[in-house]
């Protein structure tokens, strides 16, 4: 029987995207993975099945954020169709194996790399030809978001006109973006992440996915500043953007998702990690994975917890001088020392700089162009 279920476990991996679009119908593929909210086929994007092989990642192999179960496509069967017996898993895989497919879709497997290649020398393009924040719509919604000091290290940068298209068969629409380089431990772009925005720069863009990500995402993520011996991890770019707020010169990385946070790639020089989780349950799963994973590697870890659902949300409920006072009791004092530097008070008691921005932003008057924000 193990030979059994290990040759059909095989044999649904190399028909890894088939068994997805069955029997996780309510997810979609995004890259090299099908996303889909858990193994029952609930919609939503906590659990990560691997499409193809890579190097140590066979595909057909799934985990899910949330929880941090894993497992093969027999599992994904099993959980998905409500079965006890794994015979009756081992027949409705045989079953499933022996239906007709319109088309192949593994043929276009070799040609991946090829296309993560373009993906990712067109993120590089997107982000040279974006331009600095200051002074846009996105430097605006930042500070809607409570950020009125972005200590981004050049990570950030805004597209006038970035393409948008809701589905493949959907006309093209061009919005407003932040763009945000994501980069390998050695400071390559392997990607970029664009949070498109409404042009008056107070809310995203009223699209039905304001936040997407291309290129090499894994491992990788925004960097805010060169890491040394110290790091903040978190998932989202507002949230570790809220912590610089407080501790402008401490290395932070914005993972981009829980399950990315998961898998993040620790620099060999890192002797104390703080992680950022959020406050749900795939974000203190995946804190608890990254855990796990550096305290094997020797380094010291500690969590920050938010008090509300991110640390976004603590800034901006809180107000800068009583978030400063909850962040600095949960880092060591020898780092909040180390990183924080003395800061003017910043004018947010009636919200006339972020007026200043937003009214330039929508005048474009010559008197209005010259003027300049005291960060």
């Amino acid at each position: 029987m193990p030979r059994d279920a290990s040759e059909l476990a095989r044999r649904l991996a190399q028909e890894a995207e088939a068994v997805c679009r069955h029997f996780l119908s309510n997810g979609e593929r995004h890259g090299r993975y099908w996303v889909v909210g858990d193994s029952r086929n609930t919609p939503g994007r906590s659990l990560f099945v691997r499409l193809n092989d890579l190097p140590l990642r066979p595909a057909g192999k799934w985990t899910d954020a949330a929880t941090g179960e894993h497992g093969d496509l027999l599992d994904i069967i099993r959980t998905s169709c409500g079965l006890v017996r794994f015979r009756d898993v081992a027949d409705e895989a045989r079953r499933f194996l022996s239906m007709p497919r319109p088309s192949p879709r593994r043929a276009s497997i070799p040609d991946r790399p090829r296309a993560q290649s373009r993906s990712v020398e067109a993120a590089r393009r997107l982000f040279a030809m974006s331009q600095p924040i200051g002074w846009t719509v996105a430097q605006a919604y930042l500070w809607q978001r409570g950020i009125r000091s972005v200590h981004d290290d050049g990570a950030l940068r805004f597209h006038a006109h970035c393409y948008y298209r809701p589905s493949e068969d959907s006309p093209t629409e061009a919005w407003p973006a932040l763009i945000a380089s994501v980069t390998d431990l050695d400071g390559r772009i392997t990607g970029i992440h664009r949070t498109w925005l409404h042009p008056s720069g107070h809310d995203k863009a009223p699209v039905h996915t304001p936040r997407r990500a291309m290129g090499g995402l894994l491992g990788n993520g925004v960097r805010f500043g060169a890491v040394d011996d110290v790091l903040v991890a978190g998932e989202g770019i507002e949230t570790m953007l809220s912590l610089r707020c407080v501790l402008p010169t401490m290395p932070m990385i914005a993972a981009l998702s829980a399950s990315h946070l998961a898998a993040l790639l620790l620099p060999l020089s890192l002797r104390r990690l703080y992680i950022a989780s959020d406050a749900d349950a795939a974000g203190m799963a995946s804190a608890g994975i990254l855990t796990t994973r550096a305290e094997a590697a020797g380094i010291e870890v500690l969590i920050l917890s938010p008090w509300l659902d991110d640390f976004n949300s603590d800034l901006r409920t809180l107000g800068i001088q009583e978030f400063e006072t909850a962040s600095r009791a949960q880092f060591l004092a020898q780092d909040f020392a180390r990183f924080a530097l003395w800061r003017r008070p910043i004018q947010d008691s009636d919200g006339e700089c972020g007026r200043d921005i937003i009214d330039v932003l929508a005048l474009r008057s010559p008197v209005g162009r010259s003027r300049r924000l005291a960060l």
